[in-house]
């Protein structure tokens, strides 16, 4: 006798122990990644911006930076030289062997996960790695959270494929690499896994199959990396006391960074499409926005790079309202030039920048007016979060992650409050494309949803009224049926014995291929119904599923089914393949007015 218990419980432990090695492995390799690309871009860094531009940037207090300014020691201009010999490189490396480690990177993973089957070439992460690398380290606006997706879930596929796992497995490994990056690069291990999941999604949706093994892997990236880097969160802010009184000024920024973010995504799509129009080699064109880039930086050298430490700066309240409104404008500017052009790199560091910047100004003016106010550092981390829910639609994920990017818990409130109110106004415009609004829209998904549906839906509401039921005698000749089938467009009939009863179904195609070229040709003038009837035709009952229908269907290989009585003697209706699909259509329309 079966266990069933046992069995049951038996399926829980392997499936279990199944996605905690799968998910560890991807979170080891992500974890990795991160080092190697953070290591990648100060080397990059290193010689390119301060011993060829002899430019030093600003560096976070988390990341071990101080609260002096930057260091201009040579020429403006070579930060436009640096720019723009790293786009240079980095265009020929993405458009001669990687052309998909273009743009900011998590698009081509969401993607992938929709439209790709999860699968990612292994080539990608690699080019990504360096040419990300080469575009921030050598000055280019752009940001580590796309190339580190990339980077985690080029691995996460490249495991599922090796181990022959499914597509949902694989679309599951994508999204846990995702979070294992992101949490690690970040050290925001929750945040990072939240985003992973809600990433994919514009509409109030996550991928909750993925929730556990992003978790997983987001916790062991996090700490490979805090191992051998550090564990210190990216900012250090001041400490803030909540205080009722403040949550109008909260909504306000809430409110207020919607269109900056909307003027920030439809800048970078336009010059996208213009740098797509382009007439000249895909290589150059990274170059070419490099170089345009480089113009900026002259006169606004602050924007160069992931400009955390200016962000850092205005946090501990020493830069002036012009600079931070100046920076805010040129990001914009900056980012859709370096990543819009072809370059690679993340839109999640200039969006915190942008946002932070743009409120701090903000709070410079709320300051001038409320005396209370004498820190406008929390106005800045309730900017970032709201600018990039608004612009990303990823209110959860932000809230956690700005959080933990600054060790700063005490403003969960103000942040969750201004970034759901940008989520909820700013309309369904994103800075990622790809997203789709929920699991019902994506093509990953669309297989599981039409069987829901079809589950739901009884054989008996499908059935046309009168469905052209006209059952035919077993001892008919085949010539005398084909002439009643010629009369009527009808696919099949329901063929009964002497007494009424239900024998089989004679097809109208097993029919035509009997009388015209079939074997028995030339016995069609003796040949009656019941030599050429299918008896073991699965039949179907008025309470049975649509979605039992439909196996049916796809089993046998038919077009019409039977619909009979519960005792099988009586047929009361064809089913075929079109009133499925109409009765679908009909219960999609309901569902979409509600």
């Amino acid at each position: 006798m079966l266990d069933v218990k046992k069995i049951s419980r038996d399926y829980r432990i392997s499936h279990v122990t199944k996605w905690f090695v799968l998910a560890v492995l991807v979170g080891i390799v992500a974890g990795f990644g991160s080092l190697l690309f953070t290591y990648a871009i100060k080397i990059v860094q290193t010689y390119f911006i301060e011993k060829f531009a002899h430019y030093r940037f600003p560096v976070p207090l988390g990341e071990g930076g101080g609260e002096a300014t930057v260091l201009v020691i040579g020429d403006r201009f070579l930060l436009f030289v640096s720019v723009t010999i790293g786009g240079l490189l980095a265009g020929l490396l993405i458009f001669s062997f990687a052309p998909e480690a273009a743009g900011h990177g998590t698009d081509a993973v969401i993607k992938a996960f929709h439209r790709f089957r999860g699968y990612v070439r292994p080539v990608v992460p690699v080019i990504k790695t360096i040419a990300s690398a080469i575009t921030i380290g050598s000055g280019g606006s752009a940001g580590r959270e796309g190339p580190i997706a990339q980077i985690g879930s080029g691995f996460g596929s490249y495991l599922a494929t090796k181990l022959k796992l499914s597509d949902r497995d694989r679309r599951i490994l994508l999204i846990a690499g995702v979070g294992g990056g992101i949490g690690s690069i970040f050290r925001a291990p929750l945040g990072g896994a939240l985003f992973s999941v809600e990433v994919l999604y514009k509409g109030a949706d996550v991928e909750t199959d993925a929730v556990i093994p992003s978790i997983i892997s987001a916790i062991v990236a996090y700490a490979i990396f805090g191992f051998f880097a550090t564990w210190k969160p990216i900012f250090v802010t001041p400490e803030y006391e909540f205080n009722v009184l403040d949550l109008g000024y909260f909504a306000i920024i809430g409110v207020a960074v919607i269109p900056m973010a909307y003027l920030y995504v439809k800048t970078f799509y336009f010059t996208e499409r213009k740098f797509r129009e382009l007439k000249v080699p895909a290589i150059f064109k990274p170059m070419i926005g490099g170089a345009l880039f480089g113009i900026i930086l002259i006169f606004l050298p602050h924007v160069a790079g992931t400009s955390y430490g200016w962000l850092q700066l205005a946090m501990i309240g020493k830069l002036g309202i012009w600079t931070m409104f100046l920076i805010s404008l040129g990001k914009i500017v900056g980012t859709a030039l370096t990543i819009g052009s072809g370059g690679s790199g993340g839109v999640f560091a200039p969006s915190l920048v942008i946002g932070g910047m743009f409120a701090g100004m903000i709070g410079k003016i709320f300051a001038a007016i409320d005396p209370r106010i004498t820190d406008i550092s929390p106005f800045i981390l309730v900017g970032m979060g709201a600018f990039f829910s608004a612009a990303a639609k990823v209110p959860i994920s932000t809230i956690v992650m700005v959080a933990e990017m600054t060790g700063n818990y005490d403003l969960l409130v103000p942040i969750t409050l201004a970034s759901s109110l940008a989520f909820l106004i700013s309309g369904d415009w994103t800075i990622y494309h790809e997203q789709v609004q929920t699991r019902f829209d994506s093509p990953a998904h669309r297989g599981e949803f039409i069987i829901d549906i079809l589950e739901d839906i009884k054989v008996k509401d499908a059935l046309s009224p009168q469905k052209n039921v006209i059952e035919i005698p077993e001892d008919m000749k085949v010539k005398d049926a084909l002439k009643k089938a010629a009369l009527r467009k009808i696919v099949c009939f329901p063929v009964v014995t002497k007494d009424g009863s239900l024998k089989g179904i004679l097809y109208t195609d097993d029919l035509r291929s009997v009388v015209f070229g079939g074997e028995m040709e030339d016995l069609k003038d003796l040949l009656i119904v019941g030599d050429v009837l299918r008896e073991n035709v699965p039949y179907i009952t008025p309470e049975d599923s649509l979605q039992k229908a439909l196996s049916i269907f796809i089993k046998e290989g038919v077009d019409a089914l039977p619909v009979v009585t519960t005792d099988g003697q009586k047929c009361i209706g064809i089913l075929t393949r079109h009133d499925i699909m109409s009765a679908y259509d009909k219960e999609m329309m309901k569902r979409v007015e509600k």
